[in-house]
Protein backbone atom coordinates (compact mmCIF):
# COMPACT_ATOMS: atom_id res chain seq x y z
CA UNK A 1 0.00 0.00 0.00
CA UNK A 2 3.02 2.29 0.65
CA UNK A 3 3.83 2.30 -3.10
CA UNK A 4 0.29 4.21 -3.94
CA UNK A 5 0.04 6.49 -0.66
CA UNK A 6 3.22 8.31 -1.65
CA UNK A 7 2.49 11.98 -2.42
CA UNK A 8 4.50 12.76 -5.58
CA UNK A 9 2.01 11.18 -8.16
CA UNK A 10 4.57 12.12 -10.73
CA UNK A 11 6.97 9.77 -9.41
CA UNK A 12 4.13 7.04 -8.89
CA UNK A 13 3.36 7.29 -12.75
CA UNK A 14 7.55 6.65 -13.06
CA UNK A 15 7.25 3.91 -11.44
CA UNK A 16 4.51 2.53 -12.67
CA UNK A 17 6.47 1.91 -16.20
CA UNK A 18 7.35 -1.82 -16.12
CA UNK A 19 4.92 -2.87 -13.32
CA UNK A 20 2.40 -5.64 -14.36
CA UNK A 21 -1.38 -5.08 -14.53
CA UNK A 22 -3.56 -7.72 -14.12
CA UNK A 23 -7.10 -8.49 -14.19
CA UNK A 24 -9.51 -11.04 -13.08
CA UNK A 25 -12.68 -10.48 -14.85
CA UNK A 26 -15.50 -13.23 -15.33
CA UNK A 27 -12.74 -16.17 -14.30
CA UNK A 28 -10.06 -14.71 -17.21
CA UNK A 29 -7.20 -13.53 -16.31
CA UNK A 30 -5.01 -10.91 -18.02
CA UNK A 31 -1.85 -9.42 -17.77
CA UNK A 32 0.16 -6.10 -19.62
CA UNK A 33 3.42 -4.35 -19.10
CA UNK A 34 2.12 -0.85 -18.17
CA UNK A 35 4.22 1.39 -20.70
CA UNK A 36 2.70 4.53 -20.56
CA UNK A 37 1.15 6.63 -17.95
CA UNK A 38 -0.05 10.21 -17.52
CA UNK A 39 0.38 11.65 -13.87
CA UNK A 40 -2.78 14.21 -12.60
CA UNK A 41 -1.84 15.96 -9.84
CA UNK A 42 -5.55 16.81 -7.96
CA UNK A 43 -6.60 19.92 -7.05
CA UNK A 44 -3.81 22.47 -8.25
CA UNK A 45 -4.18 20.66 -11.23
CA UNK A 46 -6.29 22.01 -14.06
CA UNK A 47 -6.27 18.88 -16.22
CA UNK A 48 -7.34 16.24 -13.12
CA UNK A 49 -11.13 15.97 -12.99
CA UNK A 50 -10.55 16.95 -8.96
CA UNK A 51 -9.23 20.06 -9.82
CA UNK A 52 -10.36 23.20 -7.69
CA UNK A 53 -12.02 20.58 -5.37
CA UNK A 54 -14.16 19.59 -7.45
CA UNK A 55 -16.03 16.86 -5.85
CA UNK A 56 -18.54 14.85 -7.87
CA UNK A 57 -20.25 11.22 -7.35
CA UNK A 58 -17.73 9.95 -10.19
CA UNK A 59 -14.64 11.74 -8.71
CA UNK A 60 -15.32 10.37 -5.02
CA UNK A 61 -12.76 7.68 -5.56
CA UNK A 62 -9.73 9.96 -6.05
CA UNK A 63 -10.52 11.67 -2.72
CA UNK A 64 -9.78 8.21 -1.33
CA UNK A 65 -6.31 7.03 -0.10
CA UNK A 66 -4.49 5.54 -2.76
CA UNK A 67 -4.33 1.87 -3.89
CA UNK A 68 -7.93 1.72 -5.34
CA UNK A 69 -8.95 2.17 -9.00
CA UNK A 70 -10.77 4.67 -10.81
CA UNK A 71 -12.47 4.15 -14.03
CA UNK A 72 -14.63 6.98 -15.70
CA UNK A 73 -16.16 6.55 -18.81
CA UNK A 74 -14.57 9.24 -21.55
CA UNK A 75 -16.67 10.20 -24.60
CA UNK A 76 -19.84 7.75 -23.31
CA UNK A 77 -17.68 5.28 -25.03
CA UNK A 78 -14.60 4.49 -23.29
CA UNK A 79 -13.78 3.18 -19.87
CA UNK A 80 -10.48 4.57 -18.36
CA UNK A 81 -8.46 3.06 -15.74
CA UNK A 82 -6.53 5.02 -13.23
CA UNK A 83 -4.69 4.55 -10.16
CA UNK A 84 -5.56 6.49 -7.29
CA UNK A 85 -2.55 7.81 -5.36
CA UNK A 86 -1.57 9.63 -2.70
CA UNK A 87 -3.68 10.12 1.25
CA UNK A 88 -7.35 10.57 1.71
CA UNK A 89 -8.95 13.92 0.47
CA UNK A 90 -5.52 14.63 -1.04
CA UNK A 91 -7.13 13.39 -4.97
CA UNK A 92 -4.21 12.32 -6.97
CA UNK A 93 -4.43 9.85 -10.03
CA UNK A 94 -2.37 8.32 -12.63
CA UNK A 95 -3.66 7.65 -16.23
CA UNK A 96 -2.44 4.17 -17.65
CA UNK A 97 -2.32 5.08 -21.18
CA UNK A 98 -1.20 1.75 -22.58
CA UNK A 99 0.17 -1.99 -22.30
CA UNK A 100 2.15 -4.58 -23.98
CA UNK A 101 0.47 -7.93 -24.08
CA UNK A 102 2.08 -10.36 -20.94
CA UNK A 103 -0.95 -13.25 -20.01
CA UNK A 104 -4.63 -14.28 -21.42
CA UNK A 105 -3.93 -12.63 -24.60
CA UNK A 106 -6.76 -14.86 -26.17
CA UNK A 107 -8.81 -13.24 -24.22
CA UNK A 108 -7.55 -9.00 -24.98
CA UNK A 109 -8.04 -9.93 -28.55
CA UNK A 110 -11.95 -11.14 -28.32
CA UNK A 111 -12.69 -8.49 -25.95
CA UNK A 112 -11.39 -6.19 -28.77
CA UNK A 113 -13.32 -8.10 -31.60
CA UNK A 114 -8.80 -8.25 -32.94
CA UNK A 115 -7.47 -11.58 -34.80
CA UNK A 116 -4.18 -10.68 -33.99
CA UNK A 117 -1.75 -9.09 -31.66
CA UNK A 118 -0.50 -6.00 -33.33
CA UNK A 119 0.84 -1.93 -32.32
CA UNK A 120 -2.67 -0.93 -31.04
CA UNK A 121 -4.30 -4.03 -29.34
CA UNK A 122 -3.26 -2.15 -26.05
CA UNK A 123 -2.28 1.54 -27.53
CA UNK A 124 -4.58 4.07 -25.69
CA UNK A 125 -6.20 4.23 -22.36
CA UNK A 126 -9.92 2.86 -23.78
CA UNK A 127 -7.81 -0.27 -25.49
CA UNK A 128 -6.58 -0.94 -22.83
CA UNK A 129 -8.98 -1.27 -20.07
CA UNK A 130 -11.62 -3.02 -22.93
CA UNK A 131 -8.53 -6.18 -23.46
CA UNK A 132 -8.27 -6.20 -20.06
CA UNK A 133 -11.76 -6.11 -18.95
CA UNK A 134 -11.89 -3.45 -16.95
CA UNK A 135 -15.21 -1.08 -16.67
CA UNK A 136 -16.88 1.76 -14.75
CA UNK A 137 -18.16 -1.10 -12.36
CA UNK A 138 -14.39 -1.49 -10.94
CA UNK A 139 -13.97 1.85 -10.19
CA UNK A 140 -13.52 2.44 -6.34
CA UNK A 141 -11.70 -1.14 -6.07
CA UNK A 142 -8.61 -2.10 -4.08
CA UNK A 143 -5.45 -2.68 -6.18
CA UNK A 144 -4.34 -5.19 -3.66
CA UNK A 145 -7.30 -7.73 -4.46
CA UNK A 146 -8.44 -10.34 -6.92
CA UNK A 147 -10.16 -8.20 -9.74
CA UNK A 148 -7.38 -5.72 -10.47
CA UNK A 149 -3.65 -6.07 -8.68
CA UNK A 150 -0.24 -4.39 -10.34
CA UNK A 151 2.46 -6.91 -9.75
CA UNK A 152 6.43 -5.92 -9.96
CA UNK A 153 7.90 -8.23 -12.16
CA UNK A 154 11.67 -6.91 -11.55
CA UNK A 155 11.28 -5.33 -15.22
CA UNK A 156 13.88 -2.48 -14.49
CA UNK A 157 13.42 0.51 -17.01
CA UNK A 158 16.29 2.53 -17.37
CA UNK A 159 15.86 6.22 -16.68
CA UNK A 160 17.25 7.12 -20.43
CA UNK A 161 14.80 5.19 -22.27
CA UNK A 162 11.79 6.81 -20.95
CA UNK A 163 10.28 9.23 -23.27
CA UNK A 164 8.63 12.51 -20.95
CA UNK A 165 5.95 14.50 -22.82
CA UNK A 166 2.97 16.83 -22.24
CA UNK A 167 0.05 15.29 -21.42
CA UNK A 168 -2.57 14.44 -24.41
CA UNK A 169 -5.96 15.86 -25.44
CA UNK A 170 -5.97 18.05 -22.59
CA UNK A 171 -5.72 22.00 -24.19
CA UNK A 172 -8.17 23.00 -21.96
CA UNK A 173 -6.05 23.09 -19.15
CA UNK A 174 -4.38 26.12 -20.04
CA UNK A 175 -0.59 26.09 -19.04
CA UNK A 176 -1.51 23.37 -17.02
CA UNK A 177 -1.00 21.32 -20.51
CA UNK A 178 2.02 21.41 -20.61
CA UNK A 179 3.36 19.93 -17.70
CA UNK A 180 5.60 17.00 -18.67
CA UNK A 181 3.66 14.68 -17.02
CA UNK A 182 3.39 11.86 -19.33
CA UNK A 183 5.51 8.62 -19.65
CA UNK A 184 6.12 6.29 -21.99
CA UNK A 185 9.05 3.18 -22.47
CA UNK A 186 9.34 1.23 -25.57
CA UNK A 187 7.48 -2.48 -25.20
CA UNK A 188 9.77 -4.87 -23.91
CA UNK A 189 11.11 -7.54 -26.21
CA UNK A 190 10.25 -11.05 -24.08
CA UNK A 191 11.53 -13.51 -26.49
Amino acid sequence: MDFYTRDDVVDIARDLLGKILCSCIDGHLTKAIIIETEAYAGVADRASHAYGGRRTQRTEPMFREGGIAYVYLCYGIHHLFNVVTSGQDDPQAVLIRAGSPLAGTDTMLARRGKTSVGENLLSGPGSLASALGIRTELTGTSLLGSELWIEDHNIRVARDTVAIGPRVGIDYAGEDAARLYRFRIPPPSLS
